[in-house]
């Protein structure tokens, strides 16, 4: 199993909602009906600049972990078909993956070529911490899983823990790619252990002059909030956001209770659009990256994206409603 994303981010919602009808009632249910899908598709997704070059990014992507590791299934290929049209139609277009995520690197190679909107899609993926020959293979072996020879974001997977100097020369292969014009950006991931991993994250923030950082944020884990977020905005570093339901955890803990009604101070009419919008009302977020093996569950993803965001009372107040639940 990836540590990067969960798999479905309504998992432990999804029985209740189903006791109450299938199909159209049970997205209704959800309340990402269609009929409150084109009333919010009608509000602008919010996009923020890179910090590097200020170009514009829509603040809700996709995962794949897991969810995209599918083989050749023609049906799961549909439906993830029709996630990713979603996430497009939408207005969004960032997708993360990884070649260690089983065959969803080349499951959405194949899906975005049969889609012909490889030029309409941010296209991210990784490489683990390896020797200079073996990082140059896997990162040759991504481009051709995604039929594509130009990567929009190359990321060394997961460095917290890793050797600092073998990091160190690994950007600086990935910085040779990208002077050849293979990479767009380039940066790191970190998921596992975050809290601890933090100071050497910084340091590699403050030394590297990365374009993106990867990590690991939610109501559940908050400890980017003390120095890590404030270095990102410092240093220029783009920040996206992997485990943002705290793979399932949180979904478990708001089980069978509503949102709160002071929730639609801030416009969130679901729980995931509440978790979200918690981590994109920190400006130093570029993009969050739930996974999602559901077209209508990428449309209420995209929603957190769209309306207004909580202040820092109203940060406040969420952190102190989620952590009285345990």
């Amino acid at each position: 199993m990836s540590e990067e994303h969960q798999s479905d981010p309504r998992l432990y919602s999804r029985r209740d909602v189903l006791a109450l009808g299938a199909g159209f009632g049970a997205a209704a249910a959800l309340g990402i009906a269609p009929a409150l899908a084109q009333t919010a598709a009608a509000r602008p997704l919010l996009t923020r600049k890179i910090p590097r070059t200020g170009e514009p990014l829509a603040v809700v992507g996709l995962g794949t972990a897991i969810v995209f590791d599918i083989g050749n299934d023609a049906a799961r290929r549909a439906e993830r078909s029709a996630v990713i049209r979603n996430l497009l139609d939408g207005g969004a277009r960032l997708i993360d993956t990884a070649p260690s995520y089983g065959t969803a690197e080349p499951v959405v190679g194949d899906l975005l070529a049969e889609m012909k909107v490889r030029d309409s899609v941010f296209v991210a993926t990784k490489t683990r911490v390896a020797s200079r020959d073996r990082s140059a293979a896997e990162m040759q072996r991504s481009q051709k899983q995604l039929r594509t020879e130009k990567i929009d974001l190359m990321q060394i997977h997961n460095v917290g823990f890793a050797d600092r100097a073998e990091v160190t020369a690994q950007l600086a292969l990935l910085r040779e790619w990208k002077g050849r014009g293979l990479f767009r950006y380039v940066g790191v991931t970190h998921s596992q252990d975050q809290e601890n991993a933090n100071e050497r994250l910084i340091e590699i923030m403050r030394t590297e002059k990365l374009d993106f950082m990867q990590i690991n944020y939610s109501l559940a884990e908050r400890s980017v909030e003390r120095r890590l977020l404030a270095v990102a905005a410092e240093t220029g570093t783009a920040i996206l956001v992997n485990l943002p339901f705290a793979r399932a955890r949180l979904f478990r803990a708001v089980r069978g209770k509503p949102v709160p009604a002071w929730a639609a101070e801030f416009d969130a009419t679901t729980w995931g659009q509440f978790f979200l919008k918690y981590i994109l009302a920190s400006e130093a977020v570029n993009c969050v990256l739930p996974g999602t093996d559901k077209p209508e569950y990428m449309v209420d993803n995209l929603n957190a994206g769209r309306g207004r965001l909580p202040s820092a009372e109203m940060r406040k107040k969420m952190v102190e409603f989620i952590d009285s639940l345990g």
